[in-house]
């Protein structure tokens, strides 16, 4: 759905968890969350590694067998897991399963190899294989091949986790503290963590949390946060001690911001509209935008982002972006 379905990540992972992650055990959904999350991040090393080990490309048939056969791999190379088991757990898979049984003895000796040189493999692998070639060429001719390297290396990373406290509200134990007023822990199963379902903080990356904190003071002032969902700065501003409007085009994602200040206890302070920025009246001390934009800055987080994106993105979102800058500057 994600890789060959242009789905994004986050809402298929999201659509799991509504499903109660299949049955699944807590332990083994945030392994199943952490499988689907690696085989995107390390996509194109994964294609490196079958073409390494494969005499031949896989048949086009034989999409299913190569899913199974990727989502192992992540467990085996990136993610450490014992190879024995992913090996014997996928090989069953592809037997129960007349479409996919033919591929299970290739499947066997594939992955038994991949964890036999794991590490040789590893070594081998160019920064650059899970960048498409036209945003890499692109990098470095803005950055240099220094940064762009560097930048490649750390998308290849599972990024930690930063939240932001509600009112009141304490981190999980073994956080550390930003500069923001928010928290850092390792990456972990977001709803299970404590003080998620009691409200107590919400998820936002800490470099979203800084333009809030540029404002000063807040309390008693009025804000407005155009394209709101979903909706960490709403919920930024509303704790500061502002009066909110959070402006949301997507009825959907506004909706989750609903439920997101249900949880946090922050609705009070936020009267949520649907409709668009660049149709915004009235005068705020503080407005906020977080204009539409090819997301490729938050890769790490985010790196189905490189399957979704195209060249011509830019200049699309660079026309958009210049006319909702002056409907926000109208209504400072």
């Amino acid at each position: 759905m994600i890789v060959h379905g242009g789905q994004p990540m986050p809402a298929v992972l999201d659509r799991f968890d509504a499903d109660d992650g299949a049955g699944l055990t807590s332990r083994d959904r945030s392994l199943a969350r952490a499988m689907v999350r690696t085989t995107v991040r390390r996509r194109g090393d994964h294609n490196r590694m079958h073409g390494q080990l494969l005499a031949r490309p896989l048949p086009k048939k034989a999409a299913q067998a190569r899913l199974h056969l990727t989502l192992a791999a992540a467990q085996i190379v990136f993610m450490r897991q014992a190879h024995h088991a992913a090996v014997d757990c996928t090989v069953t898979i592809l037997k129960s399963d007349g479409a996919t049984g033919g591929f299970a003895g290739l499947a066997n000796a594939v992955l038994r190899r991949l964890g036999r040189e794991r590490d040789a493999l590893l070594a081998t692998l160019p920064v650059e294989t899970n960048t498409p070639q036209w945003l890499w060429r692109r990098w470095v001719t803005h950055y240099g091949a220094e940064a762009t390297a560097h930048m490649a290396a750390v998308h290849r990373e599972e990024p930690p986790l930063d939240i932001m406290l509600a009112p009141g509200g304490t981190p999980p134990d073994g956080a550390a503290a930003l500069p923001t007023g928010g928290a850092r822990l390792a990456s972990a199963n977001v709803p299970e963590l404590e003080g998620y379902s009691e409200g107590g903080w919400w998820v936002q990356d800490f470099a979203a949390q800084l333009p809030v904190t540029m404002l000063g003071a807040l309390e008693g002032k009025t804000a407005i946060d155009l394209c709101a969902a979903p909706g960490g700065k709403t919920m930024q501003l509303a704790a500061a001690g502002a009066d909110v409007v959070a402006l949301e085009l997507d009825g959907a994602r506004l909706a989750r911001l609903g439920e997101n200040l249900a949880r946090t206890q922050l609705s009070e302070r936020v009267r949520m509209v649907e409709g668009d920025a660049l149709e915004a009246q009235g005068q705020y001390d503080a407005v906020l935008l977080d204009a539409p934009c090819s997301a490729t800055g938050t890769l790490r987080r985010q790196p189905d982002v490189a399957l979704a994106r195209r060249p011509d993105d830019f200049a699309r979102n660079g026309a958009l972006q210049r006319r909702l800058i002056e409907r926000a500057a109208a209504l400072v």
